[in-house]
């Protein structure tokens, strides 16, 4: 069987989305964080680490569904795309988040992986966006913010690297 031409260019992005090469994995940004930070922010820095993964997991989930749904409304800017608190309302919330996004993270690596996906087509729903360009945002925008989430988490003295 014939490999697809493009093959190549879907393996490396979805390499990008998992977090591949110089960043640390989602997994590994989140993992073992106590519940009494979570909604902290460290001194002088904008964001909680809830905050933060919040706006990763509705980002991606409205970049996600614009990909793949004609009738999807994006949230307002920029409101729409953060908490509206600075701590998760529980640890149950904070897991569901957590879940969310990998489950969102997981459908966009299928889209892309999918061979039937043209990955070069303009959304017809958008105005010139491609799922590529898409899936690209979305790597782009969870390695700016997982970054971010490092840096929280090494102010409140909370990372193990």
């Amino acid at each position: 069987m014939k490999a697809a031409p493009d093959l190549a260019l879907r393996q490396h992005v979805l390499y990008l989305l998992d977090g591949g090469g110089a960043h640390a994995t989602f997994d590994q940004v989140v993992a073992g964080l106590p519940a009494k930070l979570r909604g902290r922010k460290p001194g002088g820095y904008p964001h909680t680490p809830w905050m933060l993964l919040e706006h990763m997991r509705i980002a991606q989930w409205d970049i996600l569904e614009f990909s793949r749904n004609p009738k999807h409304q994006s949230p307002n800017w920029p409101a729409g795309y953060w908490p509206k608190g600075e701590a998760p309302p529980s640890s149950a919330a904070w897991n569901k988040s957590i879940q969310s996004f990998r489950k969102n993270l997981k459908a966009m690596q299928q889209l892309v992986k999918n061979p039937k996906t043209d990955l070069f087509a303009r959304i017809p729903w958008g105005d010139g966006q491609t799922i590529l360009r898409e899936a690209l945002l979305v790597a782009d925008h969870n390695a700016y913010h997982l970054g971010q989430l490092v840096d929280v988490r090494r102010l409140l003295g909370a990372w193990p690297g």
